[in-house]
């Protein structure tokens, strides 16, 4: 999992593909945060992203770096703890203008059931599951 958010933190922008009804949606995101053992991300709890992610969490983020991509499928469950929420704020004080731990929009969900795919063209996919 620490490879997953190293690569992510990296290459700075990934997308993340949710679904909405019956279309799906990509959308680019930043962030990734490792608490207690698990990989967060961040997002707000007014956005359609959000909405789309609880009525469907199974999701798969991709991100493209120097030759080599990740692909991570799973599932997004929130956590809607305070402590949570701070640490992803902490790791990117960037948010800190637009979210609060304390506020009713800031949401940060964990995946669970992932795989993580890392792949070029030049040597054969490596697989993690976390």
């Amino acid at each position: 999992m620490k490879r997953v958010e190293e690569f992510l933190k990296k290459a700075g922008t990934y997308y993340l593909a949710t679904v909405d009804g019956d279309q799906p949606r990509v959308r680019p995101f930043g962030t990734a945060n490792i608490f207690e053992d698990k990989l967060y991300i961040q997002t707000g709890k007014s956005k359609d992203v959000s909405k789309q992610i609880h009525a469907n969490p199974k999701v798969e983020l991709c991100a493209f770096m120097n030759g080599e991509w990740l692909r991570v499928a799973g599932e997004l469950v929130a956590d809607d703890r305070r402590e949570a929420k701070q640490a992803m704020l902490d790791a990117y004080p960037s948010l800190q203008g637009m979210y609060s731990a304390d506020d009713d929009n800031t949401e940060v969900l964990y995946l669970k059931n992932a795989t993580a795919t890392f792949s070029s063209f030049t040597k054969a996919p490596e697989v993690e599951k976390f």
